[in-house]
């Protein structure tokens, strides 16, 4: 179990983050009553106050630069919101910067941004080991939705979270799935695959992969087409923006969902509640990732002597809506 965080103090008084930060730091400048109701809520938590003054010495500049590999995706909507309230709970700026997909794209803005920031938070990095690994060396790093050795890291758990997507599939009498693979150099879209495949076969599944896709809804499309090919009752997508448009697509062929094939993404973006019908998806708390990242951050900044990468891995949710059902008495979805 992860250390409370000053969020978790702030939540259990029933006050702004900022606020818990000033009943600490200064508290003559915060009701008394508030103030002995964050302490109490602090104490009954196992809060340990770390004085700011040291971590915030780390913070020259007071910018903080999260780069996420496309800006586009909704699905980094709830993260930028959480690192941002983290941020300015420290009086710092947060700068979100847009890698575009790209590896070139993404060193080339970390470096441009490094004399002018204080640390980065690399939100599903698309860069080499070796280059995090370099630029870790001169530069404070956090990273989402990645891990590596000696890197401090906030993912969401893949292996408990695909354990409760072929548990799902099995209990709906489903005998395979197809994974529609996104960008090949995802971390976390391999991490996710692994998951999907090892565990399957003890659950009565073919696991198949296909792809990869563009990870947005028009690759949707493609990626519907070859997963009608493979045959399958399921098919699992690597974010639901793939999986809105494999549904669209599958709209559009006469294959119902899911009566005929059930279709089950991740991130449970907001759209995802809209779309008809609703999809399955899998959730984690992106708002409480953005904030650990941050907080995370911070606490290396301030360190005399940081310490090795941790990796957190954070829980997750099937969230179960209308797209995925049992499997159809006719195993066979292919579409000429």
């Amino acid at each position: 179990m992860e250390p409370p965080t000053i969020f978790d103090v702030a939540y259990a008084a029933g006050v702004a983050a900022s606020t818990v930060s000033r009943a600490f730091n200064k508290p003559g400048r915060v009701n008394e009553a508030t103030r002995q109701r964050i302490v109490a809520a602090a104490a009954k938590l196992g809060y340990q106050h770390r004085p700011q003054n040291r971590a915030l010495a780390g913070l020259r500049h007071r910018t903080i630069a999260m780069v996420l590999s496309d800006i586009t995706n909704p699905h980094f909507f709830e993260l930028i919101r959480g690192a941002e309230q983290r941020a300015k709970a420290s009086d710092a700026t947060l700068v979100i910067v847009n890698a575009e997909e790209s590896r070139r794209i993404e060193e080339n803005q970390i470096r441009d941004l490094a004399t002018g920031v204080d640390g980065f938070v690399l939100a599903s990095s698309r860069l080499d080991d070796e280059v995090l690994r370099d630029l870790a060396r001169a530069h404070r790093i956090v990273l989402f939705n990645r891990e590596l050795a000696g890197l401090t890291s906030v993912t969401f758990d893949a292996v408990a979270g695909c354990r409760q997507i072929l548990e799902h599939l099995a209990s709906l009498g489903h005998q395979g799935f197809t994974y529609c693979a996104g960008p090949p150099n995802s971390w976390m879209g391999a991490a996710r695959w692994a998951a999907l495949s090892s565990g399957a076969e003890a659950r009565g599944l073919t696991a198949h992969r296909i792809g990869p896709y563009v990870p947005n809804v028009t690759g949707g499309g493609a990626a519907a087409d070859g997963a009608l090919r493979t045959g399958v009752t399921a098919v699992v997508a690597h974010n639901d923006l793939l999986a809105i448009g494999i549904i669209r697509r599958l709209a559009q062929r006469g294959v119902r969902v899911p009566e005929d094939i059930s279709v089950i993404g991740f991130d449970d973006i907001f759209a995802a509640d809209f779309v008809h019908p609703s999809l399955t998806t899998l959730a984690g708390p992106g708002s409480h990732a953005g904030r650990l990242a941050v907080e995370l951050l911070i606490e290396r900044l301030g360190a005399r002597s940081p310490r090795e990468g941790e990796a957190i891995r954070l829980p997750t949710e099937l969230v179960l809506r209308e797209s995925s059902g049992f499997r159809p008495a006719t195993s066979s979805t292919i579409v000429d």
